[in-house]
């Protein structure tokens, strides 16, 4: 599977953003979905994940309560609404995706096999 990122920009602190992440060469319903960031000079982190027939989402502390993740099958896509953007929130966000991931194991990077090539979010204070 291909992953392309898209959506990124430059938004005041309280803002909003959409992310999305268009897959092509399988369906992403195989797959578990997830999005991670990376700021300069920090490791890279875990933000949203998603799978079919999971039943839930799960999400890093450090954005629940602010942002969503979703998927559109119709679309192979899958979305990544931010709201209540902070400038702590500036950072490269890529997609990755995993077919066999293990719930266990989901906010682990080096656990997914395929990655898009990253949209920049930069929030300004």
């Amino acid at each position: 599977v291909q992953l392309q990122a898209s959506g990124g920009g430059l938004v005041q602190a309280g803002g909003s953003l959409r992310l999305s992440c268009a897959a092509s060469g399988d369906t992403i319903s195989r797959y578990g979905m997830a999005w991670f960031r990376q700021a300069p000079g920090k490791e890279r982190e875990f933000v949203s994940f998603i799978r079919l027939g999971e039943g839930r989402t799960y999400h890093g502390d450090s954005v629940k309560g602010r942002f969503t993740i979703s998927m559109d099958n119709a679309k192979n896509t899958v979305y990544l609404q931010m709201n209540s953007l902070k400038p702590d929130d500036t950072a490269v966000y890529l997609c990755a995706a995993d077919r066999g991931i293990i719930t266990s194991t989901i906010r682990l990077s080096q656990q997914y096999d395929y990655w898009g090539q990253g949209t920049q979010v930069t929030v300004s204070s």
